[in-house]
């Protein structure tokens, strides 16, 4: 979009600092089912599920981990078969290599240092193999504590469109969200945008007539 249509975009919708909180609401009664897409039963199964879940679909890793779950039950038993069993039970979610590696490397983790607990702290989720700041993120939102904004393309990308950011690196948009979005807030406003994403605000044709924040979005086409 030419930037002198921005500008007057940006005036027309008001500053972000004041938008934010009727974005939220009224994200909020429109995506009322709004929730993590994974299924799990435990904070381990969550943390499995969402190292899984890089580069492939939730409906994906969701087909994967019902069967998965059937068989391994604790951290223990990742560790208790070949590496290259387990990369067979999870060949469909993509570079399974990788992902065993990394899960076996975290299972260790979590037995050595954990107690076999799946810790709840940033800082300590960060230290496990192949969980990275996003995984992190969803993790200790999902069990209650988030310390941090997951940002991930539906988050990236809505958050620009809104003018919340002008940024492009995750961990600069998450900084951005962080100053703007209420902590109270924090756990579910990413699940706002990747609905929202997902239902209206899709990337390729958003759907700005069915959109209830027209007159708080500078790139609204209506």
């Amino acid at each position: 979009m030419p930037r002198s249509y921005l500008q007057e975009a940006r005036k027309r919708v008001g500053p972000k600092k004041e938008r934010i909180g009727p974005i939220i609401e009224r994200l909020a009664a429109e995506h009322a089912d709004a929730a993590i897409a994974l299924r799990f039963r435990s904070p381990l199964e969550l943390l499995v599920s969402v190292m899984l879940s890089a580069q492939t679909t939730d409906v994906n890793v969701n087909r994967v981990t019902q069967k998965l779950f059937e068989k391994y039950h604790k951290p223990e038993d990742y560790l208790a078969v070949p590496q290259e069993e387990l990369e067979r039970d999870i060949f469909a979610t993509g570079f399974y290599r990788q992902k065993a590696k990394a899960l076996r490397g975290t299972m260790r983790m979590l037995i050595e240092e954990y107690d076999g607990e799946v810790p709840r702290r940033l800082e300590e989720l960060i230290r496990l193999p192949g969980v990275a700041r996003k995984t992190a993120n969803v993790v200790a939102a999902e069990l209650g504590d988030p310390e941090g904004i997951v940002v991930d393309t539906h988050v990236r990308r809505l958050s620009q469109r809104l003018r919340l950011t002008r940024q492009e690196d995750p961990v600069k948009i998450e900084r951005d969200l962080i100053k703007l979005v209420p902590r109270a807030d924090w756990g579910r406003f990413p699940h706002l945008l990747i609905w929202h994403g997902r239902r209206i605000c899709i990337a390729r044709g958003p759907l700005c007539e069915r959109c209830p924040l027209t007159d708080l979005c500078p790139a609204s086409r209506v």
